[in-house]
């Protein structure tokens, strides 16, 4: 109990500090982008138009809203995070409570066949983590729908989801039970995936491309989850993009429907279409935003047509 409170504490410290990065990210994974390119050079010296990053985005929002601004969405968010921490502790804990149970069962420990870098043990213990997070997640994504539809109403100067409660009585409102778990499929998939890909390629590396007994080579080994995890996130960005476009598709915000956006009659559907344009890494970067190939820029929008 004090470990997951813990975990809650760190976790809420790190969202807290995390919040302007995720509400600039959000605002440019739907396309607002209400600053003109400036000419820039990218990491080669050449010089390129780019849209503006983090920091002058960020900028921009606190000259409208002041430093607070930078905050919208916050309260749902610290509620998805702590909900989500003790929600995977628990899962996890009734496993891990199961394994003793079956120990006492049978009168001693369980023996490992190949030990601990067993694929079989790889496999074990990534499908509990898959049950665990699939859980949080699905117990916290109607908090996640109401902190993107908090952040995204800035576009349109809207004021229709503020407080929590509102929020929540406003999306039952409107769209029923249903409403508050929009976006959930790909969200879900892109975890899963992630979370194998991850897995799967850092037990790969561990056994086949770095030797043990090396001291160097353990080492690498601690670092090779981070590295497999980063490379797994790249793959699976698009999910992420899409999930959160749908949670704010159609919601009777501006930036949600047409004329500045489009109605997805599904998520695939969402897919395609940014497959289509050649939008699919949008919001993936924020530091280097070069235009799009053949994108003209709407002053009138104030995005990327």
């Amino acid at each position: 109990m004090a470990e997951a409170a813990s975990q809650v504490l760190l976790g809420s410290g790190l969202t807290i500090l995390s919040q302007p990065l995720m509400y600039v990210k959000v605002l440019v994974q739907v396309g607002y982008e209400p600053l003109p390119p400036t000419m820039g050079r990218n990491i080669f010296g050449r010089q390129v138009y780019q849209l503006p990053g983090l920091f002058c985005y960020a900028q921009h929002i606190m000259k409208i809203d002041g430093k607070s601004g930078l905050f919208k969405g916050l309260t749902p968010r610290l509620c998805s995070g702590a909900i989500g921490t003790v929600v995977h502790s628990k899962v996890l804990q009734q496993y891990q409570d199961c394994d003793k149970t079956e120990e006492l069962k049978q009168g001693s420990p369980a023996q490992q066949k190949d030990g601990p870098s067993s694929f079989d043990r790889v496999i074990k213990e990534t499908t509990r983590e898959m049950m665990a997070r699939s859980a949080a997640t699905l117990v916290t994504h109607p908090f996640h729908v109401i902190t993107l539809r908090s952040m995204v109403q800035f576009i349109g100067r809207e004021s229709k989801y503020c407080g929590l409660c509102d929020s929540i009585i406003t999306i039952y409102r409107e769209e029923g039970f249903l409403g508050f778990f929009a976006g959930l499929i790909p969200r879900l998939l892109g975890d899963i995936i992630s979370l194998w890909l991850c897995n799967s390629l850092a037990y790969l590396v561990n056994t086949y491309a770095l030797e043990s007994g090396v001291s160097t080579m353990n080492e690498m080994k601690s670092y090779s989850q981070a590295v497999t995890g980063f490379f797994a996130s790249m793959l699976t960005y698009p999910f992420v993009l899409i999930s959160n476009l749908m949670a704010v598709n159609n919601c009777g915000l501006a930036g949600g429907c047409p004329p500045y956006a489009p109605i997805y009659t599904s998520w695939l559907d969402c897919w395609c279409m940014l497959q289509k344009e050649g939008n699919m890494s949008r919001g993936n970067s924020l530091f280097f935003r070069k235009v799009p190939f053949g994108k003209t820029y709407s002053c009138d929008l104030r995005m990327l047509i």
